[in-house]
């Protein structure tokens, strides 16, 4: 029974330093979330929260832990000469406003902006379409304040152009951008 007792309390350290090093590092949350399968395209998927219910815009980055990135499974580093590097394909699966306003809207009363104006706020695609990011999974979008183009656009079409001239792969480039779009594919 002693041994028992003993596995669980390890157990239960090991899960507390986990939840420690999340907290303490967000973008080690991100990491693992954006390497794993765990990021497929799921639409219509409940807006995760972090403990206190809210959101928080850190600088310029959504909360990794209510905007983690989503990708489409039906891009791969294989396919990508036929999907994503093709002149146009973003417009192929690009959501309609009707979805995104609606989500929108959710969204900036869960990031809790004082200033509720859809028209003041871009639904931006974490990771990007052009990344292969996942369309309409609400993990992949949130209410970016501000106008489009905006600065991440310059880094997402860098990002685009280096994945399809192979100087970086797909999946390389979906971490970098869902970790910290400033710094992705430098």
């Amino acid at each position: 029974m002693k041994t028992w007792h003993k596995i669980a309390s390890l157990l239960f350290l090991l899960a507390i330093v986990g939840y420690l090093l999340i907290r303490l590092y967000p973008s080690l949350k991100t990491a693992m979330l954006t390497s794993s399968s765990t990021l497929a395209t799921a639409p219509m998927v409940t807006q995760v929260t972090n403990a206190s219910g809210k959101c928080y815009v850190r600088g310029v980055l959504p909360d990794p832990l209510c905007t983690p990135g989503a990708i489409d499974e039906r891009v791969t580093q294989n396919n990508i000469s036929q999907t994503i590097c093709v002149n146009g394909y973003t417009k192929t699966v690009r959501p309609p406003v009707s979805y995104t306003n609606q989500l929108k809207i959710r969204q900036i009363a869960t990031y809790g902006y004082t200033d509720t104006k859809k028209i003041d706020y871009e639904e931006d695609h974490l990771i990007s379409l052009e990344l292969g990011g996942s369309p309409t999974d609400p993990k992949n979008l949130w209410p970016e304040p501000g106008a489009s183009p905006n600065p991440k656009d310059k880094i997402e079409n860098l990002c685009h152009e280096k994945v399809c001239s192979g100087q970086i792969t797909l999946s390389d480039a979906q971490r970098e951008i869902a970790t910290n779009w400033q710094t992705a594919c430098q």
